[in-house]
């Protein structure tokens, strides 16, 4: 009896604390009038503590109250010949009910009131949401709530007060998500670095696609945690983390409590145009390019002159030689130092993203550099990028150094081994070799003084009539470009030239090209270190 007693006054004390405030409410909604609310409440509490003093111990004790509270108002609502309803809520109050009862609350949660409740708490602040939660869900009292969030009773009460009004209103509200939400878009990318960071940002980051169509909604349109949780309906508390990551790691900017994309995005529509002019032009630059390449490799090999080395043959050398000649003549120059922006982890880098388009796919063409003047570009074209590793350690770019130069003796055996087995280098007997194009800065400047007038003269004219065709092309692309940038990048030079810059005519349209023409090729002879090249 003693045993009996003791839970029964936990009971009590339980219901008193907990559920009284919690029943006012629900009487309030259902009748509309504060009297009879507090009358249908001390109806309700005097069943339950009567039922307690006679000695009920119910098993589930959240559940059991609010059977009891259901009939009261069922009664009340009979005896006052209003209206007969159940609990199927058009008005907030019927959700704000905890119930543990397996048989019921089942029951609530697969009826449609039940699921928009839960909607709208998914798109709701995290203010809001989690008194919400607190409340009705963990069934905490007001104190205890005010107690763990360290404000007052009063500042909760007027959280909830707000929290079921916004609920309402969301519940009423007919949401629909955005085209993202069901069908994510494609977005790449293009990175120039100084360094990646410490964890692989951005690449590590970028490959997303969650974060991708992040970035194409806020791109230009500054928007709010719910906005971007509701256009890619994506869950409020997700999303608020996601954004919180994506701002620590510079992707994001966030402006009082609107987030906008960090880096420029090119536009389909300005990639399409750009791709219809660059396709009208390409086949006469590419012819230029090419014969801009032959007529100096021939004029240096009546000179007695192999500018690009003695180690490769001059069908793979042309791979190295195109390119640089491409990026001598057409890519665009900062006026000043270019910096890169400083970013967490270590890292130093840019991007610019590019929306889906509707032009043909064109296999890319990169750069990757080291230690010690050595570079390779790097095709992406028929797996040739995955013929060498990505990168060359320091130590492995100085000893590739030391060979070119004839010094191969000098290195540790470990990174000329590792040379070798990459085919940046080969053994003619006991010696040390390079394999690649090796350009001499002496070399090159002996000679262009070594041509004669008519030599210079026709590589001059070829020059500068790639240069005329290139200049209408850039002005093009990078007006086109600047016009469609959002004012945080159009206002800002540096950003600004790194948009443009990225979205006129690049390597891959001129090399695949050559491919076309056939004056660049790729078969059974061709080294798998094509496009790598040292400087000495």
């Amino acid at each position: 009896m003693q045993e009996t007693n003791k839970t029964r006054d936990m009971l009590v004390g339980e219901f008193s604390e907990n559920y009284v405030e919690k029943l006012f409410y629900f009487c309030l909604k259902k009748t509309g009038s504060h009297i009879e609310a507090e009358d249908l409440t001390q109806d309700i509490a005097l069943q339950i503590i009567t039922a307690l003093n006679k000695g009920t111990i119910p098993t589930s004790f959240s559940a059991w109250v609010w059977q009891i509270a259901r009939n009261r108002y069922s009664l009340w609502a009979k005896e006052k010949h209003n209206r007969n309803e159940s609990l199927t809520g058009d008005h907030i109050g019927d959700y704000e009910i905890e119930d543990e009862s397996k048989g019921i609350l089942d029951e609530m949660i697969h009826t449609e009131q039940m699921a928009l409740l839960r909607r709208e708490l998914a798109f709701i602040k995290s203010d809001y949401r989690n008194i919400v939660v607190a409340y009705y869900i963990e069934n905490k009292s007001v104190r205890d709530i005010a107690s763990s969030l360290s404000v007052s009773i009063s500042a909760v009460q007027q959280r909830l007060h707000r929290a079921r009004i916004i609920l309402k209103e969301g519940m009423n509200m007919a949401r629909e998500f955005g085209i993202r939400s069901y069908k994510p878009e494609e977005i790449t990318f293009t990175n120039s670095c100084d360094n990646f960071g410490d964890y692989g940002q951005p690449w590590s980051i970028l490959y997303h696609a969650l974060y991708k169509n992040i970035f194409l909604e806020a791109y230009g349109n500054p928007s709010t945690a719910e906005e971007l949780a509701i256009e890619l309906g994506v869950a409020l508390p997700y999303m608020e983390d996601e954004l919180k990551y994506l701002t620590e790691q510079t992707f994001l900017i966030k402006k009082e409590n609107k987030y906008e994309t960090a880096f420029p995005i090119i536009g389909k529509d300005v990639q399409e145009k750009i791709w219809n002019y660059n396709s009208r032009i390409t086949e006469r630059l590419t012819e230029l390019f090419e014969k801009l390449v032959d007529d100096y490799s021939k004029a240096c090999e009546t000179h007695g002159i192999k500018y690009y080395g003695e180690y490769t043959t001059y069908e793979d050398a042309k791979w190295v030689l195109l390119m640089r000649a491409f990026d001598a003549l057409a890519y665009a120059k900062y006026k000043g130092k270019f910096e890169y922006t400083k970013r967490p982890d270590n890292g130093s880098w840019d991007i610019v993203g590019y929306q889906n388009a509707d032009t043909p796919y064109i296999p890319w063409v990169g750069q990757h550099g080291s230690d010690a003047s050595f570079s390779q570009y790097k095709f992406k074209y028929e797996n040739i990028e995955a013929k060498t590793p990505s990168f060359l350690s320091s130590e492995e770019a100085h000893a590739l150094a030391m060979v070119a130069k004839g010094k191969g003796e000098i290195c540790e055996q470990i990174w000329l081994d590792k040379l070798l087995g990459y085919g940046y280098i080969k053994k003619n007997n006991s010696a040390y070799e390079p394999a690649i194009v090796v350009f001499n800065a002496d070399t090159a400047e002996k000679s262009w003084m070594s041509f004669t007038d008519e030599e210079r003269n026709s590589i001059t004219q070829n020059v500068e009539e790639i240069k005329r065709i290139v200049s209408a092309a850039k002005e093009f692309a990078f007006n086109l470009t600047a016009e469609s940038l959002p004012p945080l990048f159009k206002n800002n030079e540096r950003m600004c030239y790194f948009a443009c810059s990225n979205s006129t005519m690049s390597r891959d349209i001129v090399f695949m090209q050559a491919i076309k023409d056939g004056w660049i090729k790729n078969n059974e002879h061709t080294s798998k270190v094509v496009g790598a090249y040292i400087y000495i």
